[in-house]
């Protein structure tokens, strides 16, 4: 049924591949990403998209409308790196120091820039396509700034999706999952104020080193013990400040923890938790401290009829054993979350990288996209569109 369409895409795989590499040598974190903005803003208009640029700062959004149907679809692509130095030690690695594209962002952007060339060409649909390339997706921010700025108002969408590909899971294989797929997100700040003292004379003093040990040691019990054993939570501290001298008790110490879930009921209770078990713990040793919500993404939760749909058109373009709906719930996050919660018609797959031995897992100074998912992924949004907008 759709093999005259991945003939076509194929040919053009060449070309993408090479964006692909272009974009992945010039990594843009988080609000910065102008270079590639801009790259995408020139293929679209070239190609025939109205193009509307200035949402979250750096955002793009492509739309072609095609025929009198009434029907509005969204595909959203990430286009952000990461700040860490590469290792992947490949001809296209990043010429940006400290920057590069460990998550597959750069390939993301190019499989959906590889999709509109193909839709624009052809314009097999009846209604109106809204392609979303977001900025800043690794700050767990981005997605919101977007729908904050208006997007769904200036781009109303029956439905909207999104992909992301993933070592470990069989390459170029597709993975759904109804419901609550990947967990909430939330850096929290705790700064613990005591009274500095010399070491020799800890009587006279109130320890914010040791307050912070024992908020970290008190914060772990929230996971055994006021959350159910059939529900998932991690509080993880990565972070304890305080000090630099041995024989000083320090008057501050600063706590920053990430914190997951995969249940809202369970975000909203670890929280509130963490808020009481930290003061608590500060105020039994005569110090207080104060917690900061410093930003959070929700649990990503994918609408069932939606996902159900994205699947059976992967089974229709690759057979059924190459199409997953049991796909495990993740525990890490993505800031798609926030386009599903102002839009709960919608759904996020995953792509497999390949689960061969070795593989590089995302960011990982040595990772880096598999071009393998290039075409296919680009066919299946192709297909995707067709199918919705038929």
């Amino acid at each position: 049924m759709y093999q005259r369409m991945l003939n076509a895409i194929a040919e053009t795989e060449d070309k993408f591949v090479q964006i692909r590499h272009e974009i992945h040598q010039h990594p843009e974190i988080g609000f910065e990403e102008t270079r590639t903005s801009d790259l995408v803003a020139r293929l679209l208009e070239g190609w025939g998209y109205d193009v509307h640029r200035g949402l979250a700062k750096t955002g793009v959004v492509g739309t072609l409308k095609v025929g009198s149907g009434g029907k509005r679809l969204g595909i959203r692509a990430d286009m952000d790196a990461l700040p860490i130095m590469e290792a992947s030690h490949k001809a296209w690695s990043s010429t940006v120091p400290g920057k590069f594209h460990g998550c597959g962002h750069d390939g993301h952007t190019a499989i959906l820039l590889c999709a509109a060339e193909y839709l624009a060409r052809t314009r097999n649909f009846d209604g109106t396509l809204n392609l979303i390339f977001q900025p800043a997706e690794e700050l767990l921010y981005g997605g919101k700034v977007m729908v904050n700025d208006g997007l769904f108002e200036r781009f109303p969408c029956d439905a909207i999706f999104a992909m992301h590909n993933m070592p470990g899971f069989k390459e170029c294989e597709f993975y759904f999952r109804p419901g609550a797929f990947m967990a909430s997100s939330d850096t929290l700040h705790i700064e613990i104020q005591g009274v500095g003292g010399h070491g020799a004379i800890p009587e006279k003093a109130i320890d914010a080193t040791l307050v912070a040990c024992h908020i970290g040691t008190a914060l772990q019990s929230i996971v055994s013990r006021n959350v159910s054993p059939f529900e998932a939570a991690v509080i993880t501290i990565g972070s304890i400040q305080s000090g630099e001298a041995p024989n000083i008790i320090n008057s501050k110490a600063l706590m920053k923890l990430s914190v997951r879930s995969l249940h809202p009921d369970v975000r909203t209770l670890l929280l509130k938790r963490i808020g009481e078990v930290a003061q608590l713990q500060a105020q039994s040793f005569g110090a207080t401290a104060e917690v900061t919500h410093v930003n959070g993404s929700p649990v990503l939760v994918n609408g069932g009829e939606a996902t159900e749909f994205a699947a059976q058109v992967a089974r229709e373009l690759f057979g059924a054993d190459k199409v997953h709906t049991d796909a495990p719930q993740l525990p890490g996050s993505e800031d798609f979350a926030f386009m599903l919660e102002a839009h709960p018609n919608g759904s996020y797959m995953i792509i497999g990288s390949g689960d061969q031995p070795g593989y590089c897992m995302v960011h990982n100074p040595g990772y880096d996209f598999n071009d393998k998912c290039l075409v296919p992924a680009a066919a299946y949004w192709c297909a995707l569109t067709e199918r919705y907008l038929k």
